[in-house]
């Protein structure tokens, strides 16, 4: 079973852990230095969410789950879901996922909506199942 908590600003152990799992998510991405994850950690927009292998054990998977009131609600998206390879398939992302859903839904979201790219065909089986619908909607993006 996998224990999951929101991770405290200034906590070497999970700038660590995000330097081991980032890179299973992205190539390209930067790794985040302790002033960057201890921003994500401390802002009230976002909360980064991290599972450890057991009560004290290692992490082993990372969520963000970001919340903000637009005109229309409060809205929640998920973003930057990793799990080792090591704990993948035991339902340590399905945790997570049910972690950041119980986050939003405390705090007024309607929906959580998240992206996932369709290489990621474990993960995209994992979100239908547990009820994620896919919208038909365009997602644009502009690199500055």
């Amino acid at each position: 079973m996998f224990v999951i908590e929101p991770a405290p600003p200034g906590d070497a152990e999970v700038t660590e852990a995000i330097g081991h799992l980032l890179p299973l998510l992205s190539k390209s991405a930067a790794l985040p230095g302790s002033a960057e994850v201890d921003e994500i950690a401390a802002s009230p927009a976002t909360t980064l969410f991290v599972a450890r292998d057991g009560a004290g054990g290692p992490i082993v998977g990372t969520l963000t789950l970001a919340l903000f009131r637009v005109p229309s609600g409060v809205r929640a998206w998920i973003e930057d879901v990793i799990v080792s390879s090591d704990v993948r398939g035991r339902g340590c992302g399905e945790q997570l996922t049910r972690a950041a859903m119980d986050a939003a839904r405390a705090a007024g979201a309607r929906t959580v909506d998240l992206t996932s790219r369709p290489a990621r065909e474990a993960a995209n089986r994992l979100y239908q199942r547990m009820g994620f619908q896919i919208r038909d909607t365009n997602v644009y993006r502009f690199e500055l």
